[in-house]
Parts: structure tokens; sequence; C-alpha cells
């Protein structure tokens, strides 16, 4: 026989009732929590991608106007012109970026910033002003790429795929495929 006397075992029946319970809403907490950080972690790289893309369109834009306009002869767009297409990219990159992603996009904003403004010949002496902008437009698509490595390590982009032997053909498009859905 039980040593619990019998009104005792009503309150055993609640508390294993309310231990159950609990055990129930600790679990779904936990689920939940799961579910919330997987999406914030999507939104954290949607977000971040988005933007660097963005300013990426922009600073190649740009890069395309300033050599377009330097082999035909004419006159760049004004410095104030590229920075009311580039502010809005650029903020974005600046509040979400880590440092050197920051650094990076700056380093191509205050290049081309200095390529769209006035070519001061005695900033450089002895060049003339015509080889100083060729040799800073010469020197956009270097810094763009150390901006595009910063990202990928930022964002984790694996650039290299493995050795063609490694991967079947089902393999690959299996990783094309994961990749497109990032």
């Amino acid at each position: 026989m039980s040593e619990i006397p019998w009104w005792g075992l009503p309150l055993v029946a609640v508390v294993f009732a309310l231990a159950g319970a609990a055990t129930a809403l600790l679990v779904t907490a936990r689920n939940e929590q799961v579910r919330n950080r997987r999406k914030r972690t999507r939104r954290w790289y949607e977000e971040r991608k988005d933007a660097y893309v963005a300013l990426l369109a922009v600073f190649e834009r740009n890069t395309y106007r300033l050599r377009s306009a330097y082999d035909s002869g004419d006159k760049p767009a004004s410095g104030l012109a590229y920075v009311d297409e580039a502010a809005p990219a650029l903020m974005r990159v600046r509040l979400l970026a880590s440092g050197p992603v920051r650094s990076a996009a700056l380093a191509v904003h205050v290049l081309l910033q200095k390529l769209h403004g006035e070519m001061n010949p005695a900033s450089v002496s002895g060049v003339q002003p015509q080889t100083h902008f060729r040799e800073l437009l010469t020197q956009v698509p270097l810094v763009i790429q150390q901006f595009e490595e910063a990202v990928r390590v930022e964002l984790r982009i694996d650039i290299e795929a493995p050795a063609g032997s490694e991967l079947s053909d089902g393999d690959v498009r299996g990783r094309a495929r994961q990749l497109l859905r990032r």
C-alpha cells in the first residue's frame, strides 16, 4: 500500500501536470527562439548583401561614366551629382557593415569623389592633370576589388570550388542551387 494519504493523491497529480506543462512550455519557447534566430540570421545576410550589391552597382556605374567621359574628351559629371547618387547606398553600407567593409567602401568613394572633382595639377607635382586622372581611374578597379574581398570575408562567401574530380555533376548542381538560394 502507498503511504500517501487519500487526500494527497490529487495534489500529486496536480504537481506532475504542472511539471509537464512547464516542460512543454520551455520546449516550445526554445524552438521559437531557434526559429527566430534563423530568421534574424537570414535577414542579417540579406540586408547586407542587398546594401553591398547596390553600392557596387553605383561604383561600377560611375566608373563606366568616368571612363566614357574621359574617352570622349567630355568633362565628368560634377562631384555633387556623384554624391547625390552614391549617398543613399553608401549610407546603408556605413550603417550595416563591419569595420573592414566600411573602410573599403569609403576608400572607393573617396577615390571616385576625387575623380569627379576638379583635377588640380598643383596637388601632384610634375604630373599633367590628364595623366593624373588616367592613373586614378586605373586604380578604381583595384580599390573596388579590395571592397569586394572585404564583403566576401564578412558574408563568408567562398569563391573557390573544389577540384572537378572531387564533385560529380549532381554535386555541382546542388551547390549551385544552394548558392542561388542565399
